[in-house]
């Protein structure tokens, strides 16, 4: 089982196919099967490294709360680990802010696409994204706020597996408060020091990351494009997942 460290935290991640690496960041409270969609899309062209936050699935959960930078400092470490000097960074929410983090204040970041997440995390209210990993029913309900209720009513199949994924890789609470406080702590005041390529996509129905915040977000970016996914929810990138992995594939093969 590959692990990196981070001081005495452990940190598991898994790689996959050939090319340039894409380092995925997770979202705060979710498992790695967040990225599945976007794993089998990018491995082949590419390579894809895919790790699990610490206090989600197979890595550490130290007492909080954690920081973006702390988080940077994991991505760092599982990268020197595996021996990628610099790696397109993908990240979803809470990931999208170790991104931005990561591609300001270190050298490792090729470019960055950020998935449902904003430059500042004061005001945002991540609870009703929470579900205990031992309450399959709280886990459910929590996907309304995910998803766009089309989704959630037109795939009750690809729901119900989510359902027992998270009960395997999710963080329980106090991992969750953890990983949220590092959202809500977040401000990104120096977005013109990010000169690397930069692409937001962001569902035009989140009811939880506000889409104004992710436009405001792609115009700080010297080199940001916003992508917005029409009538998604959240996790757009797993309910709109074809546009999205088009996106994200168009992004990548840019010069």
């Amino acid at each position: 089982m590959p692990t990196a460290s981070n001081g005495s935290v452990d940190l598991y991640y898994e790689a996959d196919g050939e090319g340039e690496t894409v380092a995925f960041v997770g979202d705060a409270g979710y498992g790695a099967w967040q990225w599945g969609w976007q794993h089998a899309a990018v491995a082949g062209p590419y390579e894809s490294l895919v790790s699990d936050l610490r206090g989600t699935g197979r890595s550490d959960a130290p007492p909080g709360p954690y920081t973006v930078g702390t988080l940077v400092d994991d991505l760092v470490a599982v990268l020197a680990d595996y021996g990628v000097r610099k790696a397109h960074v993908v990240g979803a929410g809470l990931g999208g802010m170790v991104a931005l983090e990561a591609a300001r204040t270190t050298s490792r970041v090729r470019s960055l696409a950020v998935f449902g997440t904003a430059a500042y995390g004061g005001g945002i209210d991540l609870s009703p994204l929470f579900g205990a990993p031992t309450d399959a029913e709280e886990l459910g309900e929590s996907l309304s706020a995910a998803f766009s209720d089309r989704f959630v009513e037109a795939h009750p199949d690809v729901v119900e597996q989510i359902v027992e994924w998270r009960s395997e890789e999710d963080a329980d609470r106090e991992a969750w408060e953890a990983q949220a406080a590092a959202v809500e702590r977040f401000a990104a005041d120096d977005l013109y020091e990010i000169s690397d390529p930069a692409v937001v996509v962001h569902g035009t129905d989140d009811a939880v990351w506000p889409v104004e915040r992710a436009e405001e977000l792609a115009e700080g970016l010297p080199r940001g494009e916003f992508v917005p996914v029409e009538g998604a929810g959240h996790l757009a990138h797993v309910e709109a997942s074809r546009v999205v992995n088009d996106e994200l594939l168009r992004f990548l093969d840019e010069p």
